[in-house]
């Protein structure tokens, strides 16, 4: 064998040894999944609040004036028609005195007249008098009665007037807040004392937009004292306000409690817990969730070839731990819940645990 043949052989050998080797399978990527199941469970908010009076008023006087005294204090327990505080009276008794002076000289005049027209009666019946003279008498007669009338409301007027100089309970209750001095010059309508009627409790909240928009209609809520969950009592919302407070942006809202236990007291602070609607979709730990083209989607396993597909889906309710998904998925199918960010459409996958 020649030199050029053994040459060709060792090249021919050579390049049989380069071939490129037979590709692997790619593995199997172990995942964990849950199996969907349509129906999430509903919510339960939860707000602090504080026990209130149902029917609570604020006293006040119908007229300026300097406040000689206030004859209760913060917690005091009053009794219909109970003096709680007074004015200064000297200018509605002035007032009041010469009402009753205006009226006796009010009276003194219809005496007069009426003595007239008698007089003028008879000689009109003597035919000693003229007509004209005898309706003068009249119309004086008439004229003097209004007189009378109108000073007798004047001092209708004045007596009022000198009553509410004096404040007065106008049921049973309980003191919970002042808002004046003795000293102080007040003015009609002002806040002198704020009263908690007796009857029945309220338990009141401040409540977000969201949840009176999306909240079941008159629900049940349940009311526990802050520092002692024991005491319990149920309510009904009584009364939402119609306009946000418009620093909070909150809604003020009212529940009536329903035979409160003695120990719920005015002030106390409660915990008010409602049940809420469950809604529509499917219920799933938050971390299924990913992205495909700046939308969310979720790795949904094919159980015939054990392979991911990307599905996207429309989710209506997202919190840390869960969430709902409206759209894009079908009970009892398949997704990932750990590893989400490394799969591959297409690729096979070996199932670690499957649960509900």
């Amino acid at each position: 064998m020649s030199r050029f043949t053994i040459a060709a052989l060792l090249i021919a050998v050579a390049l049989a040894g380069c071939g490129k080797p037979a590709p692997e399978e790619a593995p199997v990527r172990p995942v964990r999944t849950v199996t969907v199941q349509r129906g999430a469970n509903g919510e339960t908010a939860s707000l602090t609040g504080q026990i209130r009076a149902k029917d609570e008023a604020s006293l006040a006087f119908r007229l300026d004036g300097r406040m000689l005294e206030r004859l209760v204090n913060v917690g005091d327990v009053v009794a219909a028609g109970q003096v709680v505080a007074r004015l200064d009276p000297q200018n509605q008794q002035n007032a009041l005195s010469q009402a009753q002076a205006n009226l006796i000289s009010a009276n003194a005049v219809q005496t007069q007249a009426r003595l007239s027209f008698e007089r003028q009666t008879q000689l009109m019946g003597q035919g000693w008098t003229t007509r004209a003279k005898f309706d003068d008498a009249q119309q004086a007669l008439l004229g003097a009665q209004g007189q009378v009338e109108a000073a007798q409301a004047q001092v209708r007027i004045a007596q009022d007037q000198l009553g509410y100089a004096t404040l007065v309970a106008d049921g049973p209750g309980a003191i919970t807040a002042v808002g004046a001095q003795p000293g102080e010059v007040v003015h009609a309508g002002q806040m002198i004392v704020q009263l908690a009627r007796q009857g029945g409790l309220d338990a009141v909240f401040d409540v977000p937009e969201e949840l009176i928009r999306t909240g079941p209609r008159d629900p049940a809520v349940e009311i526990a004292l802050s520092d002692d969950p024991q005491v319990t009592a149920t309510g009904r919302v009584r009364e939402i306000a119609p306009q946000a407070d418009p620093v909070t942006r909150t809604f003020q809202v009212k529940v009536g409690i329903m035979n409160p236990p003695e120990t719920m007291r005015l002030g106390a602070t409660v915990v008010g817990r409602v049940k809420l609607s469950a809604p529509l979709g499917i219920e799933l730990p938050a971390g299924v969730l990913t992205e495909s083209d700046g939308h969310p989607a979720i790795w949904v396993v094919d159980p015939k070839s054990w392979t991911v597909s990307l599905r996207a889906v429309e989710i209506t309710r997202f919190d840390p731990s869960t969430l709902i998904v409206e759209k894009g998925l079908e009970d009892g199918e398949i997704v990932v819940t750990a590893g989400v960010q490394v799969l591959r459409p297409g690729e096979k996958v070996r199932l670690l645990g499957a649960q509900q």
